[in-house]
């Protein structure tokens, strides 16, 4: 019920559509078929989404609206009182309707910038404890959305996305520094604890309903997973691999061949896109793999020549 509350407030354009239909209907009754009164509630509907859907225009445009609302009730159902004073009895009642629907949007949307908010301030502070990685889960959760975009997946996937890049690698704020800062080879014994990262992760965050329903946790416990099944924590194949998690392994590799580590400097470019085309179809799904590749046009197709 909330994925469905949250996916209706994020894209205002079905409440436009919405107050399109009902003044189109209204039209249509009153004008050509019925001018009983009791069809004002549509009017009162209209006002309602008028308000969540055009909440971010400005408040004369959406009084101009009201207004155009007001005056099709006022002449497409005559009543017997229908003087100036009516009028602006109507007027009155819909502009406080209207600017309260305007009003539970605008807190809507900023409850969900506030979140993002917050999920940002997480990532730069687990960023904040590695110098050499900073920016690392903006950089993820960047390309992670270009790729949901160049697969034509819906806005709410890419937010999704966006999200579980920018926390993906959460439950590494329960690894001890000294492992994640080693200048040297991990032992078997450290990089068996580093590899507890995606359940520390899952269970941190997996009491939020929201995270659970639009997949942002499977990204966070599986984009270690490989394509060939020998990843972690589950050894999870292919397409049993939820599709954010596929995305974000590729993206996640890139940027930490990217960037400069205690131990090396960041790897060249070419020298990544190869490293990621030679393991397609093993570590990372080939159809992401050739997407991510395509935001790298002339790198790719020099690696391609080599």
């Amino acid at each position: 019920m909330n994925s469905r509350y949250n996916h209706l407030f994020n894209n205002p354009i079905y409440f436009k559509c919405g107050f399109i239909i009902l003044m189109l209907l209204s039209f249509i009754l009153n004008g050509l078929i019925i001018n009983e009164t009791n069809t004002y509630i549509l009017y009162i509907f209209s006002s309602i989404l008028l308000g969540i859907g055009f909440y971010n225009l400005s408040n004369l445009s959406i009084a101009f609206l009201t207004t155009f609302v007001v005056s099709c009730r006022f002449f497409l159902i005559p009543e017997k009182q229908n003087n100036v004073e009516t009028f602006l009895t109507y007027l009155f009642t819909y502009l406080l309707i209207t600017f309260i629907s305007v009003s539970l949007m605008k807190n809507a949307q900023k409850v969900r910038e506030d979140n993002i908010e917050l999920t940002k301030a997480l990532s730069n502070a687990l960023d904040s404890r590695d110098t050499y990685t900073q920016h690392h889960s903006e950089n993820v959760a960047r390309y992670a959305v270009e790729i949901a975009k160049k697969m034509n997946l819906s806005s709410d996937f890419c937010s999704a996305i966006r999200i579980g890049g920018l926390l993906h690698d959460i439950g590494k704020i329960g690894i001890p520094e000294y492992i994640l800062n080693k200048p040297d080879k991990l032992t078997d014994d450290e990089y068996s604890i580093l590899k507890c990262h995606p359940i520390i992760g899952y269970e941190m965050i997996k009491h939020i309903s929201t995270f659970k329903n639009n997949g942002v946790l499977d990204i966070i416990l599986y984009h270690h997973e490989r394509y060939d099944g020998t990843g972690y924590p589950t050894g999870l194949k292919g397409n049993k691999i939820p599709l954010g998690a596929r995305i974000v392994a590729v993206v996640d590799a890139f940027d930490a061949m990217s960037s400069r580590r205690v131990y090396r400097n960041e790897l060249d470019i070419e020298h990544i896109l190869k490293e990621i085309l030679n393991n397609k179809g093993t570590q990372f799904d080939p159809e992401i793999v050739d997407i991510f590749l395509s935001l790298f046009e002339h790198q790719y197709q020099l690696c391609e020549k080599r």
